[in-house]
Parts: structure tokens; sequence; C-alpha cells
């Protein structure tokens, strides 16, 4: 049987799984689903056409679901899809998508995301992500697998950031960054691997592919998108095969700073 606390509010309506738990002054909205053993904290809103997977953790005061932060919204049927085992602490912000980005906001499961992180209407979150404290992704925002994305960080609109890459605290990021790497700065511009996280994720043979392949792309000065063409028909990496896949069909360009060949 839920544990529903006698002095949440829970509309009519709402699909609520077994085991789940939701704290005083909660409210959660006659459109939202919310899967099996998800706790909801005290004072935690749940809004519009929301779905949350099972063991979910959503504490204080977070707001899920609220209305996108766009002007072009008026009304529209939207929605916003979480999946499983994702923990979202205090005062966090998640909107629905919009109609001009489909309508859907979606993250996926297993993420972390810290005191008032915001994602807003219409990104797209894999797996295994941890967003520190503040971060801030604008609309439209895509995000693979297992990112990590420091505190106090915003993200602009459309971006788009690949798998196991990590974008450092109080950075600003505009453009696209692609798989594997690390970002830092003001504006953001690429630094190197985020050689930790893949140390932590792939086999070594695939990290030392990664490192040549980052070399030729971005320290030798040659063309990047010619020099990720002739990767992708080179290497027998699927790793590398990614990041010059990304590189090809990036459409905000990679923020990396430009040098001279040095052959």
């Amino acid at each position: 049987m839920a544990g529903i606390s006698k002095l949440a509010v829970v509309e009519d309506g709402a699909q609520i799984g077994e085991g789940v738990t939701i704290a005083p002054f909660a409210y959660v909205s006659s459109k939202a689903k919310i899967g099996a053993r998800t706790t909801i904290g005290q004072g935690a809103i749940i809004e519009g056409d929301t779905t949350i997977g099972e063991d979910c953790r959503i504490f204080s005061h977070a707001v899920v679901g609220s209305i996108p932060q766009d002007l072009k919204y008026h009304g529209e049927d939207v929605k916003l899809i979480i999946g499983d085992r994702n923990t979202i602490r205090e005062f966090t912000l998640l909107n629905p998508g919009t109609e001009g980005g489909g309508g859907i906001t979606r993250i996926g499961n297993d993420n972390l995301l810290m005191g008032y992180v915001h994602i807003a209407h219409d990104c797209i979150i894999g797996d295994r992500c941890i967003f520190a404290n503040a971060a801030t992704l604008a609309g439209h925002v895509e995000v693979g697998n297992g990112v990590v994305v420091g505190g106090m960080t915003p993200i602009h609109q459309f971006v788009k950031i690949g798998d196991l890459a990590m974008i450092a605290g109080a950075s600003a990021l505009s453009q696209d960054v692609p798989p594997y790497c690390l970002a830092e700065g003001n504006r953001a511009v690429l630094r190197g691997l985020n050689l930790t996280g893949l140390r932590r994720n792939l086999p070594r043979e695939a990290v030392n592919a990664l490192r040549v392949a980052y070399k030729e792309l971005f320290e030798r000065g040659k063309p990047l998108k010619e020099t990720a063409e002739a990767l992708m028909q080179s290497s027998e990496s699927e790793e590398v095969r990614a990041m010059c896949r990304f590189v090809l069909e990036t459409k905000r360009g990679i923020p990396y700073e430009r040098m001279k060949d040095d052959k």
C-alpha cells in the first residue's frame, strides 16, 4: 500500500505505484504517473503530464513538470518522462517539452540531479549522468550517457554533449562537446579527454585509441571534418568512430583552440 501522508495533495486520476511514499505538503497532479517504490519529499510538486519511473527519490521542494519557461508555450499537451532510479535533489526544476521540440522532455535512468539543477523544455538526458549543484540546461539540450556537468554551469540551448564527456564546474558551454572529452572555461573549450571517466568505463586499448584520435583531431591543426572523415575510414575503434561521427554531425560546432600543424 502506498504511504501517502494525509497532509499531501494527490489529485484524483493520479496513478500511484506500489510502495510509493509521498510526504506531507507534497502535491501530485491528476495526470501524473508515479512508479513503484518512488519517494516524494515534503513540499515537492509533481505537475502536469509527468511520468516518473520506479525507485526514484524526489527530495523536498523539487518542482517536477511545471509548464515550460518558453514564451511560445500556450497550453499545449506536453510531457515530462523520467526513468528509473533517479535522484532529484532539493529545489530542482524540470520542465516538460514544447510543441516546437516534439512535446517531450526525457530523462533516462540512474541520474543524479543535485540541488537547484534546472532541466528545461525538450531536453533529452541519457543514463548515469551527474549534474552538480545549480547546473542549468536551456531548452533542446541533448546529453548522452555517463556525462558529468559541474556546478554553476549553464548550457546553451540546442547544445549536444556526447557520452562520457565532462563539463567542468563554473563553465559556460555554448557549443557541442564530443563524447569522451573534457571541456572547461567561460566560454568552455576542449581541454583534453575525460581520462578519469574513460578509465572507469572503457578498456585500455579503447582509451589509447581515443588519445591518438584526439590529438589528430584537435591538436594537429588539420581541417577538422576532413580529419574526422579520414579517421572514420581508418580506425577500427568504435569509440573513435563515435567521436568522429559526432564531429561530422555537429550543428553548433566544436569549441577547441585551433593550433598550427606541428608535423
